[in-house]
């Protein structure tokens, strides 16, 4: 089918042996939510032998702070064997409580423009399997990381569109999320220094937005003054940084959490994911939590519990170990250098697939 990518994908809620953990032999990408009830949400990609035509979207579910998870609760898989595939998945937790999942759909090979990102929302996250509303295309390109809330009550999602120009895109809602627009977006200037963007927002005390890009020097920054409308283009951050994912959030008690890998002005490579804070809106950071020092862990994302727990997912090697994996840690943690909280713990194993290449 012509522009296949465009066509809504069904969530399979009962999926078969073909999804197997012991049929993967590729998986990575985690991102996570935590429902007010209590449960946790993963979802990660897989499937085929790397980022390929085979990937599809697949969740599991925790009740006990990930000690233990689910088997498959949903696979998104447009068309099994190819050529289109879901990858990129993002849960997210909105103001009224409901889950949204956004994800990214298109020929492999074939990123932006020849990708959407979509969205689906349940009104019961806390069920083991809830039923979802029908798929809507929200934008041209990814979305890999949440929304945030504008202290106005607006949504701002965060479609990367790196092939095109304002490539780190700003969707926004104004009606919970019935509708999208896009209204603005900030540039890499230089194509050579562009990373799949993979952006994130925050609302400074001020009311400002700040943007920070994966690029190919580490990690970029833009600032907005209008509600994200219009930005300064994206220049080099004081924060080195690897070519791959990093995780930034606002705590509940009004810190950033930056989880990147090595120190915070270091370049280094895939390893030594290491979490940070800040008092002052990103203009500083202080404390450092090992989360891990391996070679190989990527991808970092995390959601926060009323209590201050972090919950941290991502994964470690993906072709090899296809591991999925989650932290769990406070400010206090992160200030002191180590797991002391009592709740506190690393490493724990949210998947591991184990297919092998014939």
């Amino acid at each position: 089918m012509k522009d296949a990518y465009l066509q809504p994908v069904a969530f399979n809620t009962a999926p078969g042996a073909e999804y197997a953990d012991a049929a993967r032999m590729f998986q990575g990408i985690p991102s996570i939510a935590r429902t007010p009830g209590g449960r946790l949400w993963a979802v990660w990609y897989g499937g085929g032998v790397t980022e390929d035509e085979h990937n599809y979207v697949m969740s599991v579910t925790s009740t006990d702070d990930g000690q233990t998870w689910s088997n498959l609760v949903f696979v998104l898989d447009p068309d099994g064997p190819g050529p289109v595939r879901t990858f990129d998945a993002v849960p997210w937790i909105d103001p009224q409580g409901r889950m949204w999942l956004f994800w990214s759909q298109g020929e492999h090979g074939k990123t932006p423009p020849n990708c959407r990102a979509w969205a689906a929302v349940t009104d019961d996250p806390e069920s083991p399997c809830p039923s979802w509303s029908a798929p809507q295309k929200i934008a041209r390109g990814v979305i890999m990381n949440q929304p945030i809330v504008r202290s106005d009550g607006v949504w701002l999602a965060v479609p990367a569109d790196w092939q095109a120009e304002p490539s780190c895109t700003v969707c926004a809602s104004s009606d919970a999320g019935r509708t999208f627009e896009v209204i603005g977006g900030a540039t890499v200037p230089d194509p050579a220094d562009r990373s799949a963007d993979e952006h994130m927002l925050i609302e400074r005390t001020d009311g400002t937005l700040w943007m920070l890009v994966r690029t190919n020097y580490g990690i970029g920054e833009s600032t907005s003054a209008d509600g994200g409308r219009t930005w300064k283009p994206v220049t080099p951050s004081p924060l080195g940084h690897t070519t791959s994912r990093f995780h930034l959030r606002r705590l509940r008690s009004g810190r950033l959490l930056l989880v990147k890998h090595g120190q915070l002005h270091q370049r280094g490579d895939r390893c030594d994911l290491t979490a940070y804070l800040s008092d002052d809106g990103g203009h500083s950071w202080h404390g450092r939590l090992m989360i891990d020092e391996r070679l190989g862990v990527s991808y970092p994302d995390a959601d926060e519990a009323p209590d201050g727990t972090s919950f941290l997912i991502y994964d470690y090697n993906r072709t090899t170990d296809k591991e999925i994996l989650l932290a769990r840690f406070t400010e206090q943690d992160v200030e002191s250098g180590c797991f002391q909280s009592p709740h506190s713990a690393q490493r724990l194993l949210v998947n591991k697939a184990t297919g092998q290449r014939s």
